[in-house]
């Protein structure tokens, strides 16, 4: 008899809380600030903070750290604006740093 399973979730890496589905990755070329990360859609049990201009590999950005709605774990960033035209398509999006999820249920 086949296993079902579920949807391939991301969870925080420090309590478990599901943060990402892996249906709504866009990129895994990202870089984040403690190594590779992960360009997503949508996120979710998140908190965003307040939004600050940051100079990335990309070039001028206006994001906002985001955070586990339940441990407070800083997980990546949300990319509120981007000024250059090429980058636009980030806006709106969240990056995950790969080193804090961890995939959940059994995928």
């Amino acid at each position: 008899m086949a296993e079902l399973v579920g949807p391939g979730l991301y969870s925080c890496c420090n309590c478990r809380n599901h943060v990402c589905l892996h249906d709504d990755i866009i990129s895994k070329a990202f870089q984040g600030r403690h190594g590779r990360g992960f360009l997503f859609s949508h996120a979710m049990n998140i908190q965003v903070g307040s939004k600050e201009d940051r100079h990335l590999m990309t070039g001028l950005h206006t994001v906002a750290d985001i955070y586990c709605a339940d441990c407070h774990q800083v997980l990546g960033w949300k990319y509120e604006r981007a000024y250059e035209a090429s980058q636009k398509y980030k806006e709106g999006k969240f990056i995950f740093e790969k080193s804090k999820i961890v995939k959940d249920n059994n995928w």
